[in-house]
């Protein structure tokens, strides 16, 4: 089957990147953006739509949200809710279309996630992940680039 989603448990990830979003707390929503960022970028880069569960704790921002610029879904647990039930209600959801890659440093959750049939990684697994896949992404571009320059020069001089 192929890869519908990908399930990114938001905190958890934040925790085990500090270098993303420097000096920022983990739970802050400079850090929130620069995380939606990151994996709006790669879901450019890798074509598998993301979904990035937080912990509500904000009452304006709870429930589905729409970031301004983004194409990640990002969703807020609401009170007596926990983004790991989010997460395995839409691993549970998503499985008649195909397989769902669960990113969280919580071991129970990518158990569950297992037993659904669905994928599990590691944040810091999915993190090199991320950055090879931009990395790869910004090489192309620049190739891209160079081979338009150029053409573009030898369409001026002839």
């Amino acid at each position: 089957m192929a890869l519908v989603r990908i399930l990114v448990d938001g905190y958890s990830l934040l925790h085990s990147w500090p270098e993303l979003a420097p000096g920022r707390a983990r739970h802050s929503a400079a850090a929130r953006d620069e995380l939606i960022s990151t994996l709006s970028r790669y879901q450019d880069a890798s074509g598998t739509p993301v979904t990035i569960f937080f912990d509500g704790s904000f009452p304006r921002s709870r429930g589905v949200t729409a970031e301004p610029g983004s194409s990640v879904e990002v969703i807020f647990s609401r009170a007596g809710q926990t983004a790991d039930q989010m997460i395995e209600r839409a691993a549970h959801r998503f499985a008649p279309y195909g397989e769902v890659l669960a990113v969280t440093d919580d071991v129970a959750e990518r158990e569950t996630v297992l037993s659904l049939g669905g994928l599990a990684s590691s944040c810091w697994n999915f993190i090199q992940t991320i950055e090879n896949a931009l990395a790869e992404q910004a090489e192309d571009i620049k190739h891209h680039n160079r081979q338009e320059r150029n053409r573009f020069h030898r369409r001026r001089h002839t």
